[in-house]
């Protein structure tokens, strides 16, 4: 039946093409961040562009090793310099607050916006007389980078590697219910109690407010130093995004509203051709043999593992030591004072592959949504270790779903570790409902992939297809939630109500004839 959606719908997109005239369209694409993960997505779909014969050019500090057709690199190198110290410190940033962690995201999105935009290789490109049909640029607390958009006179695309949050949903003016769609720093369903709608209005409030007043102002800054001769702020910049292409699916999540030119295409970056001979010979054997079943535990490639403190790591060593099942850690350094025969560590592994082992049983993970994504899409259950961002959201959200197992890192030690562990092991209620929700996710009418390139094109084919701008976006704060409306209509009822007041009572004064009184005089004796 699938199949048979697959076919039908694949057959209309070619037919709308085949109307709509095929065409080769010159693609800039902009995915500085150092987060070799982020790239992955974004580089997915360039890659799948390239591959329908359009001409892409990718900005990015990762170029490709094999040249490949109609793909061109703009290496930015000197991001990923800066960024060693942060990843480093990464760990450590699980002890901020809310507010900090906040500050901490904005300041690395304006180290990555003057990096990039500072490049020889970048000034070069904007120096040129290109054309461009369309500029796909990431979105991630860079906005000043959205103003390559409007030097190329193209049209903006915004590719999140999360889900729907005020960075992306503020572009065309998606709404986000504060009552029922938690915070990404909040663990909560959206069935939320009276408390925790109070804590949710709160958190989403700081963060409008750091992101409107402390964020944008320094990215406004970034944006007229670069592009001094722009005809319009950042903020007109930032409003005319023609497409949001998001990270994320609603048989993941839960449903939200969505504006026509928000498109989910959650697991675009994944690869629906999984072959164990493609994984490095030594982990092919090592899982292979694995007859008791397989961990893999990674903490995603912004966070290292070789950064948690020593007395962790020991009880996460010793608990790997005492299991019986195999278990594959990614880990950055290679000298691990405590190794055991079940255990194989490694600075890199082909994560994908790996999940869709048959012997793999269980992914320990930070709660990344790429990592989400993928183990979901392979139907593994997981146990996560948020530490930032939405990652918390992420867990909570596999949590109630019923295929993950949520620790807290600071009450993280021998005891809870192993007891998640053999829970999951034990339990079959975890792998049962991952493959639940692995088949939910699978049956989409079409793949992220193609949904994703197809909306490219069309954006493309229509020049910016203005038909899509939500009219919301061209009002202020106060007209948007109308709040001039608000208080005329309040401020009209009360002179009413206060004019019927006096006017009564006057009549009431008037109409009530006044009592006579006599005045008796006491005379004197």
């Amino acid at each position: 039946m699938i199949i048979a959606k697959n076919i039908v719908f694949r057959s209309v997109l070619l037919l709308i093409a085949i109307i709509s005239g095929a065409h080769s369209y010159k693609i800039l694409g902009i995915f500085p961040s150092m987060l070799k993960s982020h790239f992955f997505v974004g580089n997915s779909l360039m890659k799948g562009l390239a591959e329908k014969g359009h001409e892409v050019t990718m900005i990015s500090p990762f170029p490709e090793k094999i040249k490949l057709k109609n793909y061109r690199d703009i290496v930015t190198p000197n991001i990923l310099n800066i960024f060693k110290d942060h990843t480093n410190n990464t760990i450590s940033l699980r002890d901020n607050n809310f507010v900090e962690s906040l500050k901490e995201v904005y300041t690395l999105g304006m180290i990555i916006s003057n990096s990039t935009l500072s490049e020889s290789s970048v000034q070069e490109l904007l120096a040129s007389r290109e054309k461009f049909d369309v500029v796909v640029c990431e979105v991630f607390v860079t906005d000043a980078l959205f103003g390559i958009a409007e030097h190329f006179n193209a049209p903006l695309i915004g590719v999140s590697t999360f889900g729907a949050r005020l960075w992306n949903t503020d572009l065309v003016g998606s709404p986000t219910p504060l009552s029922y769609m938690p915070s990404d720093f909040l663990p909560h369903s959206q069935h939320m109690t009276l408390y925790q709608r109070i804590e949710n209005l709160i958190y989403n409030s700081v963060d409008y407010y750091l992101y409107t007043f402390h964020h944008l102002p320094i990215q406004e800054d970034l944006f007229r130093r670069y592009f001094p001769n722009s005809k319009q702020g950042l903020d007109k910049v930032r409003k005319n995004t023609a497409l949001v292409l998001l990270n994320s699916h609603v048989s993941l999540g839960k449903p939200r509203p969505y504006m026509p030119n928000m498109i989910e295409v959650g697991g675009m970056h994944i690869n629906r051709k999984h072959n164990s001979s493609a994984l490095p010979s030594e982990v092919k054997k090592f899982l292979d043999e694995a007859k008791d079943g397989a961990i893999y535990f990674s903490m995603g490639s912004g966070l290292k593992s070789s950064s948690i403190p020593k007395e962790k790591r020991d009880a996460i060593l010793a608990t790997f030591k005492s299991l019986k099942q195999r278990v594959l850690w990614k880990f950055e350094d290679k000298s691990l004072p405590v190794k055991s025969d079940n255990l194989f560590i490694s600075d890199w592994f082909p994560q994908q592959e790996i999940l869709a082992h048959p012997n793999v049983k269980i992914f320990i993970t930070h709660g990344g949504l790429l990592s989400t994504l993928e183990s979901i899409y392979v139907g593994k259950p997981i146990i996560g270790i948020p530490m930032f961002g939405d990652q918390f959201m992420n867990m909570g959200r596999s949590v109630s779903e019923g295929y993950g197992i949520a620790l807290d890192y600071k009450k993280l030690n021998r005891q809870t570790f192993s007891a998640a562990i053999n829970e999951m092991l034990i339990n079959p209620k975890y792998a049962k409902k991952s493959q639940v929700v692995s088949k939910r996710y699978r049956d989409q009418p079409l793949e992220p992939m193609e949904l994703a390139t197809y909306w490219v094109e069309y954006i493309a084919r229509h020049k910016g297809a203005s038909h899509l701008h939500c009219a919301g976006q061209d009002l202020s704060f106060i007209e948007y939630h109308n709040i001039d409306a608000i208080l005329v209509v309040f401020v009209v009822i009360l002179t009413v109500v206060l004019l019927i007041s006096f006017i009564s009572f006057k009549l009431v004064k008037y109409l009530i004839p006044k009592k006579n009184t006599k005045v008796i005089k006491v005379k004197e004796n």
